[in-house]
């Protein structure tokens, strides 16, 4: 019965114009008559952003009329799937898929095989005999982005994925992804105004992307934050976003399975790929500040300040007195140290204790270090690989660095502290042992580049105005860079006026001038090249995948380094002579052609000799200048500027 309905509705409509223009909204709520009005207001406002709207009907289903048929099929593309509550989704077709679904065969036919796209070899950075590693460089105040010489890639920044694959360029109408050997568009985003981007980690299956726009957001239609599913270009789920402050507003657990926020006295944990809240209600807990996620496991850490007689707690420790805490875990996720800044009972002043979970211990023991700090702490760090932490801690211009260790019965062992350091900034080398403190920006661009294994400083040395420091995946090298984007230059012209002539000269205003530009140095603080760059912006490493090695291959690699030393040495000389040779053959072949270019220039020079004689009535011009005899010197003095000063005035009277 409902199919013969159906046949004579679609035979009514195809005889009107504009059918191909109708849009079927399903899965609506179902209200009363008094309820009706409000619930068109609600919805209208969806399809309405993708087109002039000439029709509507309410029925138990929707059908909206737009202007064109492109407009239909933009809504349909975008509002289906839009989930308008928890318990209903939108499912948006074109009026004409009717007749298109009752015309489906009962009888199983295999479906037209998609022509594959070839996005070329993803990985094929990793294949560079030399193990090259990548990196993009902004520069001209971001017009220009250099990656293999391609040029203008971005309207901002860019942003490499977290294992290297895509790279992400910012547009005003959304993210773009690169990659492959020629770096073809791999996939688009469409977000209006987006300003930042955030990928679900490395370890996971690098399936989502996140993105953010100021511009879109609505009461009724979330947009400001947009989560992505990268391989598809499908729009996964979209969120509201109260401030940015604080970005990622989401924190992805390990694997990239769970994602979280945090809202006021409230944790939604959501899950993927349905990206439904877990258990579908989120945590109540009073007072949250802060939470992050193990880099290891599936294990969330928060804290909650104290609250009358009710001690502050992390997790499953209480603390008494706590003014502030802050969480960092170790890269493998192996310990978890809480900052705990406190009150000691009868003082005004605040001090600070790092407590040392042991996550993969039974119960998770928790050890105190021994020694609390009075002084401000300016930076924390671990080694991403190791059980050693760095700490910078005291007022400018005694900044102290402090190295701990914490050994396997859990105690905390300070094993090396170095005074008076012009340093803000810990940065460790990805493979631990080595590290740089930095002092960026306000401490001149002061390096100090540490060996940890015996605590020996290798270097210091200086970026004047350096605001950033990278190092590349491997640990092997360090850029430090003076970025446009921290250091503008403003510079003005000053006319100087003096009694015989105009002179124009560069001034330079209260900013300090800095050259914006990008040092390469080694893992010891040996400086191997400058780059100058007209505006540099950014510079940022192209990430690796995870090593496939076991820990046992690493460990014979480590052993026998010495012989591939040699083999990547012979290389390195090889490299090196090639490009002298190079080089001397470039001058050589560039001084030949000087000398057949003046050779013939001085022939022509010599077969015109006879043609100037006669234009300058038999003077031979050529001779002129090398008579010094007919040459005179003469000698002009002129009042550049006076001055006068009064007796009593004079600085020999005071």
């Amino acid at each position: 019965m409902v199919k013969h309905l159906l046949g004579d509705l679609l035979r009514k409509a195809q005889e009107a114009d504009g059918i191909d223009s109708v849009v079927v909204v399903d899965n609506v709520p179902q209200v009363g008559p008094e309820r009706l009005e409000k619930l068109k207001n609600v919805i209208h406002k969806i399809p309405s952003k993708f087109g002039k709207i000439t029709n509507e009907f309410y029925p138990r289903y929707i059908f909206l009329e737009y202007g064109a048929p492109t407009q239909a099929l933009e809504a349909v593309k975008n509002a289906d799937g839009y989930k308008l509550d928890k318990q209903h989704t939108f499912r948006v077709n074109v009026f004409t898929d009717f007749d298109k679904y009752m015309s489906i065969s009962d009888e199983w036919e295999t479906p037209e095989k998609q022509p594959f796209k070839d996005f070329g070899n993803m990985r094929h950075w990793m294949e560079d005999p030399d193990c090259r590693d990548q990196y993009s460089v902004i520069y001209e105040s971001g017009e220009r982005t250099a990656i293999f010489n391609n040029d203008r890639w971005t309207e901002t920044y860019v942003r490499w994925s977290p294992k290297g694959t895509y790279l992400a360029t910012f547009h005003q109408r959304g993210i773009a992804l690169w990659g492959g050997e020629k770096f073809k568009q791999i996939q688009r985003f469409s977000h209006q105004g987006v300003s930042l981007i955030d990928f679900s980690p490395a370890r996971g299956n690098q399936s989502y992307v996140v993105t953010f726009s100021p511009l879109m957001d609505t009461k009724e239609d979330p947009q400001a934050i947009i989560i992505w599913d990268i391989l598809t270009g499908q729009k996964k789920r979209g969120f509201h976003c109260e401030s940015s402050a604080h970005w990622p507003i989401f924190k992805w657990s390990h694997d990239g399975k769970f994602f979280a926020r945090m809202t006021q006295d409230t944790l939604s944990i959501y899950e993927t790929p349905s990206m439904g809240l877990l258990d579908k209600k989120s945590l109540k807990i009073s007072g949250i500040k802060d939470f992050s996620w193990s880099p290891g496991d599936d294990i969330i850490a928060f804290w909650v300040p104290e609250d009358k007689d009710i001690p502050a707690r992390v997790t499953l420790m209480n603390l008494f007195n706590v003014v502030d805490c802050k969480l960092h875990w170790q890269r493998q996720g192996d310990y978890l140290c809480v900052k705990v800044d406190r009150t000691p009972k009868g003082t005004q002043g605040v001090v600070t204790n790092f407590e040392i979970f042991r996550m993969r211990e039974k119960q998770v023991p928790v050890d105190v270090c021994c020694r609390p700090l009075a002084e401000s702490i300016i930076a924390f760090a671990w080694e991403p690989n190791g059980s050693k932490f760095a700490v910078l801690h005291g007022e400018s211009p005694r900044i102290n660095a402090s190295f701990y260790h914490v050994k396997n019965n859990g105690k905390i062992e300070l094993i090396k502290m170095f005074d008076k350091q012009q340093a803000n900034s810990i940065f460790w080398s990805p493979q631990g042992q080595f590290m740089v403190l930095a002092g960026l920006r306000s401490m001149n661009g002061a390096l100090a580049f540490v060996d940890t294994s015996d605590c020996t400083m290798m270097n210091m040395v200086e970026h004047y105005m350096a605001s950033d420091v990278e190092w590349d995946p491997t640990g092997r090298y360090l850029v430090t860079s003076v970025s446009w984007w921290s250091h503008k230059v403003h510079t003005h012209t000053q006319l100087i006026h003096t009694p015989d002539r105009h002179t124009h000269t560069q001034g330079i205003n209260s900013y300090c001038r800095v050259d914006n530009a990008y040092w390469l140095w080694t893992f010891q603080g040996r400086l191997l090249q400058k780059n100058n760059k007209d505006r540099f912006c950014q510079l940022l490493w192209r990430p690796r995948p995870a090593t496939l090695l076991t820990q046992d291959s690493i460990k014979v690699i480590k052993k026998d380094l010495k012989k591939y030393s040699k083999i990547f040495e012979q290389k390195d000389r090889l490299s090196q002579s090639k490009a002298s040779r190079e080089l001397v053959d470039k001058r050589r072949s560039m001084m030949e052609d000087y000398r057949t270019y003046r050779e013939a220039a001085l022939q022509q020079h010599h077969e015109q000799k006879t043609a100037r004689l006669q234009l300058r009535g038999g003077v031979d011009t050529d001779e002129l200048d090398s008579n010094t005899d007919d040459w005179e010197e003469e000698t002009i003095e002129f009042l550049s500027t006076k001055k006068s000063f009064p007796s009593e005035s004079s600085p020999l009277r005071r």
